[in-house]
């Protein structure tokens, strides 16, 4: 239904009624863009049989409008994009803002793809993910008082680190100092993937994991515990949690042939720790929306 609104807020009505089965293997309330999928496939839908003209990148942008003034959450653009974009073993290199993006190579290799599932439910719209955006916005509007930005990401961790005193706020600090230096661990993301150094990816997962725990705070003792024995795996390159935190998931690349014994070990820490099952999911990276023949 939202996703029809805001095609109508566009001036464009879909003709009839649609009678639409819907079926999926995403766990909704995870954090694995489950909301996102549905949007890009209704979207994909009604432009495939009503030839609306819309190209993948519109549907995208129709699927955020959803989200921020249907549903009421302040998400970016990036789930959406991804599922209308993704390329079978590529990452997306993808500037939010201007929607510039470059495919980048994942060459896995002898190593497969495990996504966690903590199985603690959670929703964007009951999270504290638009806090953590408002908090952001704040430390923003500090730092261009004398800073000609117009988002966080157009700072480097140096810029950054020069310029910190002006976030009067200790919080809004924290906030900030992850988005900024997440900013940069996705540039270098991109640089050893081309390279296919996947011991560094694994490394700026681990760090970045870190991050959203300390400075962000958006993981929880279900999403730490899950990453922690994923790192404590000799055959984990690295873990973090995926999606926007307060519960949902967490993804590691692992050794193939430890895959099993990784699920094992990590499975018995999250059980003893927190008192009930983790689910496990062996992904690999796959085409975004398209017709299945």
């Amino acid at each position: 239904k939202g996703c029809l609104a805001m095609l109508e807020k566009r001036g464009i009505t879909i003709p009839r009624g649609l009678n639409i089965y819907y079926y999926g293997n995403i766990p909704n309330g995870a954090g694995l863009s489950s909301s996102a999928s549905i949007e890009m496939v209704t979207l994909w839908l009604v432009n495939t049989l009503f030839d609306l003209k819309l190209s993948m990148i519109d549907c995208a942008l129709i699927g955020r409008e959803t989200e921020n003034n249907y549903l009421g959450v302040n998400s970016g653009i990036m789930d959406q994009f991804a599922i209308g974009m993704g390329q079978k073993d590529h990452a997306i290199y993808l500037n939010t803002d201007t929607l510039d993006y470059t495919m980048v190579p994942i060459e896995l290799g002898d190593h497969k793809i495990v996504i966690s599932n903590t199985n603690k439910r959670r929703g964007l719209a009951d999270s504290k993910y638009n806090e953590r955006r408002a908090e952001c916005e704040e430390a923003l509007a500090q730092l261009q008082t004398q800073l000609p930005i117009k988002n966080l990401c157009d700072l480097s961790m140096n810029e950054f680190n020069e310029h910190q005193s002006l976030i009067t706020n200790e919080i809004n600090l924290k906030r900030a100092r992850h988005a900024v230096s997440e900013n940069e661990r996705t540039k270098q993301a991109t640089k050893v993937l081309q390279s296919n150094d996947m011991v560094s990816f694994g490394k700026l997962m681990n760090q970045s994991h870190a991050s959203m725990r300390d400075d962000y705070e958006a993981t929880g003792i279900e999403l730490d515990t899950l990453v922690e024995a994923a790192w404590a795996h000799p055959g984990t390159l690295g873990a973090r949690v995926t999606g926007a935190g307060f519960g949902g998931c967490s993804i590691a690349i692992v050794k193939a042939e430890l895959v099993d014994d990784y699920i094992e070990k990590v499975s018995s820490a999250y059980r003893d720790k927190i008192g009930y099952d983790a689910t496990f999911y062996v992904a690999a990276v796959g085409e975004g929306t398209h017709q299945i023949d």
